[in-house]
């Protein structure tokens, strides 16, 4: 999907520093001391228009949310609803969300969620997936043991996919929703691809993976 671009966004994310960092390679290993508290930092990689990240943050106030997004016509969305939300306990950062290791320390951030993350369904790209091994490396990183990822899709492809990295990459597989709208989930948040996609129909696969404190690797077949 083409994105319509916004000449006058970067001007607008730029006059709310207190909400979008523009260096926050300045923050890492003091995330803490920008929130001014000791809460649980959880954080959004590739936020999209916020809606999930605000929502989460309104629901959790004894949580801090950092919400990461690359593309400035999506993060200047995100920032009108936080802004509405009126939620103290919520940063956004307009960065790579591939280069977590750039921003936050080792052990920094307890809870990472990937939600509607691109499938990129060639083969040849699936470098670029979100939760390719390569990524979880950095994920493994700024967790701390026992740390976990919520993963978040409407794409089977993408879903099978990512039950084969997690499971290769030697993480706990703690809870699999094969149609999470078919079942009693309480507090789940949408994001706007959750609503438009469920309201076609279509199944929303989530899983909640946990980094363990040693990891047992199968290795392919060759």
């Amino acid at each position: 999907m083409r994105l319509r671009n916004k000449p006058w966004a970067k001007d607008a994310l730029a006059a709310h520093p207190e909400m979008v960092i523009q260096d926050p390679a300045q923050w890492k290993g003091r995330w803490h001391e920008r929130f001014g508290n000791n809460n649980p930092i959880h954080i959004e990689i590739g936020s999209g228009k916020g809606q999930f990240v605000s929502g989460m943050a309104r629901q959790n106030p004894n949580i801090n949310y950092i919400g990461i997004e690359i593309q400035e016509s999506v993060l200047v969305v995100a920032l009108e609803k936080a802004l509405l939300a009126d939620v103290p306990n919520l940063q956004l950062l307009h960065v790579n969300g591939g280069q977590v290791t750039d921003y936050f320390e080792d052990g920094e951030v307890d809870q990472i969620y990937l939600n509607f993350s691109d499938p990129w369904p060639k083969k040849r790209h699936a470098k670029r997936r979100l939760t390719h091994e390569s990524f979880l490396v950095g994920y493994e990183k700024v967790l701390p043991p026992f740390g976990e990822l919520h993963f978040k899709t409407d794409n089977r492809g993408l879903f099978e996919y990512s039950l084969a990295s997690f499971s290769q990459f030697g993480l706990v597989l703690k809870q699999v929703w094969l149609d999470l709208h078919q079942v009693e989930f309480p507090g789940n948040v949408m994001t706007e691809y959750e609503e438009k996609f469920s309201a076609k129909g279509h199944p929303i696969y989530r899983v909640e993976v946990i980094f363990p404190q040693e990891r047992i690797v199968f290795k392919q077949p060759k």
